[in-house]
């Protein structure tokens, strides 16, 4: 069963803050936690990395692996992300520390499938805060 991961993007606002931030790169995006998942095998099952950006979940990543790395005396885990970014259905989300699980049934769909591809990202946010979409 398939299985994705959320978490908060510290220090973008935007999308595109954080594709100026990692760059062009066609290599995998690595991600690093203090903490590893336990449930790995269903991560990679075909998951995703789902962020929120202000509030709100904006776009995911695949989730392409997931290694433990030590690195003086300390010890962390690296996840690689397939660079390329799906943009999803503004979905608003409350803040929290580090990252979670998040159900297949309760992410959001991407948006070419919700049928708002080109839309910016702030007037998503006021139509999702309206409820009118």
């Amino acid at each position: 069963m398939t299985l994705h991961m959320i978490r908060l993007c510290v220090g973008c606002d935007t999308i595109e803050d954080l594709v100026a931030w990692h760059g062009n790169s066609p290599d995998p995006w690595p991600l690093h936690t203090r903490m590893a998942p336990k449930r790995v095998d269903e991560l990679l099952d075909g998951g995703s990395l789902y962020r929120i950006f202000r509030g709100l979940i904006l776009c995911r990543q695949r989730i392409l692996s997931i290694d433990r790395v030590e690195a003086g005396g300390e010890s962390h885990c690296r996840i690689d992300l397939e660079p390329r970014i799906l943009r999803v259905a503004p979905t608003p989300r409350r803040a929290f520390q580090g990252w979670r699980y998040l159900n297949p049934d309760d992410a959001p769909p991407d948006l070419d499938e919700a049928g708002g591809e080109g839309i910016p990202d702030d007037l998503a946010r006021r139509l999702r805060e309206a409820g009118a979409w």
